[in-house]
């Protein structure tokens, strides 16, 4: 390669994603044999409804429904997002300029950050916290300023230590509950507090909320306090809700002009989603109560007694009141860090879970466990965690 060539200076903020690095061992132990049983990524393996993948393949055989959309989504979508806002957290958005249809949270985190931040000003992410906020942060040339969340304060904002940081630069706050990856609770309370906070200073909060719907009965939104929609931003996904991980679907919602800014950013990044996921998705939030409660809260309870068994043979602490499609649990103090435990997971027992260094500083002592496998392989995972270190 031509040595004078070098790559943009962006990159060197930031690292490979620890998924992606870690998968290609484990893809090489697999071929190796070993038979990995992963536990690691949240990435739901049951399917959608039946009425959505009917309604997907009914719009692909229409020969007129495979060009170009609109960027910022069909009626159809709008409409069904407003109808579920409504439905399940009470809050009213107009279908029209109040919600945007996104190729999921992840690809938002990158839309509302060049929307608001100019390089060099601050951004409030929290630790531990979704790595994404701190690598496109630091990719797009803002300074990513930590706010700790601790598990003593049950993974919620110390808004005492937010109000002693300078905040004079900060343009945006990443929040994001039910929490990931600590299970932390939605609580109406930090809701308010951060709405009344973000008035004080000037900052668009934005709360990434896929997870309200696993293992919880309380559906939250932070749309739901008096006058949210003004400073803040919520995303929501199907990916977790309605088992559509693959198929890239979310929503930002908030007021009319901040949707007007992140959509001039969007149309000149994407092009719109393909009709047939559009108009499928919009039938899946027709789902019913019923189908929630089975796919989202039972299947996932089912499994969380797998995972709570682990946690108890590796001699792990946890809430057991915690939420999500996660486990979140502190490891013993004979560990000098958290990777001698889960390497000797990976290599003695052949279960790959994750270390919680990935999340943040205040992570490093915790492991992250995943509901998203079948429950004959949690069972399987506990057989072979319970011969290796029992």
């Amino acid at each position: 390669m031509n040595s004078e060539i070098q790559p943009a200076e962006r990159l060197s903020h930031v690292s490979e994603y620890y998924f992606s690095r870690k998968l290609k061992e484990v893809a090489q132990l697999n071929a190796e044999g070993k038979d990995i049983i992963s536990l690691a990524i949240g990435s739901p393996d049951m399917p959608p409804s039946e009425q959505t993948i009917n309604k997907l393949c009914e719009v692909a055989h229409e020969p007129d429904a495979h060009g170009y959309q609109p960027t910022q989504g069909t009626p159809e979508l709008r409409s069904a997002m407003a109808g579920f806002y409504k439905r399940w957290y009470g809050v009213d958005l107009d279908a029209k300029s109040e919600l945007l249809p996104l190729i999921g949270s992840k690809e938002g985190i990158l839309h509302a950050t060049l929307a608001f931040v100019n390089p060099g000003d601050h951004v409030l992410v929290p630790n531990p916290g979704y790595p994404t906020y701190t690598s496109l942060s630091k990719i797009l040339g803002a300074q990513v300023v930590n706010y700790d969340l601790r598990e003593d304060n049950g993974w919620q904002p110390d808004f005492d230590q937010l109000e002693r940081m300078d905040l004079s630069r900060v343009k945006l706050m990443w929040m994001n509950y039910p929490n990931m990856p600590t299970g932390g609770r939605a609580m109406m309370a930090t809701y308010e507090r951060v709405v009344q906070f973000a008035r004080n200073h000037h900052i668009v909060v934005v709360n990434d909320n896929p997870y309200s719907f696993i293992l919880s009965e309380e559906h939250l939104s932070i749309l739901q306090v008096s006058g949210a929609k003004d400073c803040c931003i919520e995303f929501n996904s199907m990916s977790k809700s309605h088992n559509m991980p693959g198929w890239r679907v979310g929503m930002c919602a908030t007021n009319a002009q901040f949707i007007q800014w992140i959509l001039k950013v969007q149309s000149n990044i994407e092009s719109g989603t393909f009709r047939g996921i559009q108009l499928a998705a919009a039938e899946a939030y027709n789902n019913s109560d019923e189908w929630h409660r089975e796919f989202n809260i039972n299947v996932y309870a089912r499994r969380r007694k797998y995972a709570e068994q682990i946690m108890d043979v590796l001699g792990c602490t946890y809430d057991p009141n915690q939420v999500g499609m996660f486990l979140w649990g502190r490891i013993p103090d004979k560990y000098n860090n958290v990777e001698e435990l889960t390497e000797r997971v990976l290599h003695e027992a052949r279960v790959f879970i994750t270390p919680g260094f990935i999340f943040g500083s205040n992570g490093e002592r915790y492991i992250r466990i995943s509901l998203c496998a079948k429950e004959e392989k949690m069972r399987e995972a506990l057989l072979r965690i319970n011969s290796v270190f029992v």
